[in-house]
């Protein structure tokens, strides 16, 4: 009998915890991660990522939102932009593409991080250079204010790129200790 109430116990506690993960995971928009996994492990291994980083970015994108769309016209999960997804596909030898697929989408945004690792040297520097755009990034680097060494930011002049930054980071933290 007495072991009787303590598995129930035990049981009660499970389910209460396993409740509590589940809602975490809808109400804070983590659900599409599930849906977008299998991609995302495919494309991350094929272009050398960590799978958590390029989560971290769909998640600070789009929220897993496949049809999200900016003002800007950043398109899909990975928030690809119309010339970047041109000269991917060119370097890529494909012909057509939508962008508002899972599997293009995530596939083009892990090529273009990984083009961004091969020019950058520092996480925060690659993601600046995500949001913000390479162009722009390189101009941050030749300049002393934002840039000690010419090679990583020290500043993020735009507030929304440094914000960006933090978010992508703490993502990454996130989905490593969940996933």
């Amino acid at each position: 009998m007495k072991y009787k109430k303590i598995f129930n116990s035990l049981f009660y506690i499970f389910i209460a915890a396993a409740t509590v993960l589940f809602s975490f995971f809808f109400i804070y928009g983590f659900s599409g991660y599930f849906r977008c996994r299998t991609f995302i492990n495919e494309y991350s291994s094929a272009y050398g990522l960590d799978k958590n980083e390029v989560a971290a970015i769909i998640k600070a994108e789009s929220n897993f939102n496949p049809n999200a769309k900016s003002r800007e016209g950043a398109t899909g999960l990975m928030q690809i932009m119309p010339e970047t997804a041109d000269f991917i596909a060119r370097l890529s030898g494909i012909d057509k593409y939508n962008l508002y697929d899972e599997r293009t989408n995530i596939r083009f945004g892990c090529f273009y991080l990984r083009y961004l690792k091969n020019k950058f040297y520092s996480d925060g520097t690659v993601y600046a250079a995500y949001n913000a755009g390479e162009g722009k990034v390189r101009e941050w680097l030749k300049h002393k204010d934002y840039s000690e060494d010419g090679e990583n930011l020290s500043v993020i002049p735009y507030p929304e790129t440094r914000n960006y930054v933090r978010k992508v980071s703490a993502y990454k933290r996130l989905f490593s200790l969940l996933f």
